[in-house]
């Protein structure tokens, strides 16, 4: 589903190359759920980004469902971002000012559907998240817990190809942590593909495969085997 061949990122300034990744290269296949772990500089985030077009790739190739991405423009790419992607995020990005209904309706809004298919995927999404009685409620008035299942709620209406997690218990207790992870567990063994980037190692051993990057890098390889490198 997912496949990235040699990839690099540099970043450039007038007396500064920095290396992000150096051919990284890594296939993801349907179904599956990964964790991303390494160091602190490692080249996880800009992963991420790549991974999620939000970022170009300096060298390499980058292919989603057989399509070279790194070869679309920018309204391309966006496109594909929209219809292909949902992103969990650290800070669960709500909007303040918006009720938990209408803060999952916006992405669905941008892409242009009826008014009637965009209730129905928010009241699906939402009651598979457990939080179907309260659309009404304002983000200030759910737990962090609740507000990331929003979050996974608001990724999930637009039925994307895969989730892209950036840390998604990062902001959460230890028993929030668990919940959410069992419900990205859940959200998994129906078929979505999940790749989460993650620092905490529990975390990571309740994916089915751990990617391990080191300097721009990746390992990819017995999961023990990586988290230990990681714990060292």
């Amino acid at each position: 589903m997912l496949q990235m061949n040699n990839v690099s990122k540099i970043y450039r300034t007038d007396t500064v190359e920095t290396h992000a990744l150096r051919e990284f290269s890594l296939k993801v296949e349907e179904g599956e759920f990964v964790s991303v772990t390494g160091p602190s500089g490692s080249g996880k985030t800009t992963f991420l980004n790549i991974a999620g077009l939000l970022e170009d790739l300096s060298s390499g190739t980058y292919e989603l469902d057989g399509r070279d991405i790194s070869k679309l423009n920018d309204r391309e790419r966006s496109k594909v971002r929209n219809e292909k992607i949902g992103f969990i995020f650290q800070s669960f990005n709500l909007i303040p000012e918006l009720n938990i209904f209408d803060n999952v309706d916006v992405p669905l809004r941008y892409r242009g559907f009826k008014a009637p298919e965009r209730r129905k995927r928010i009241e699906e999404s939402l009651e598979l998240v457990g939080l179907a009685s309260r659309l009404e409620h304002m983000p200030a008035q759910l737990s962090g817990g609740q507000q990331q299942r929003v979050a996974i709620a608001r990724a999930l209406a637009g039925e994307p190809r895969f989730l892209l997690a950036d840390e998604p218990t990062g902001n959460l207790d230890t028993n929030m942590a668990d919940s959410v992870m069992d419900l990205l567990g859940e959200i998994n063994s129906t078929g979505t593909t999940i790749i989460m980037v993650t620092h905490e190692l529990t975390l990571a051993t309740r994916a089915n495969r751990n990617i391990f990057v080191r300097d721009g890098s990746v390992s990819d390889g017995p999961g023990d085997l990586q988290l230990a490198a990681v714990a060292g």
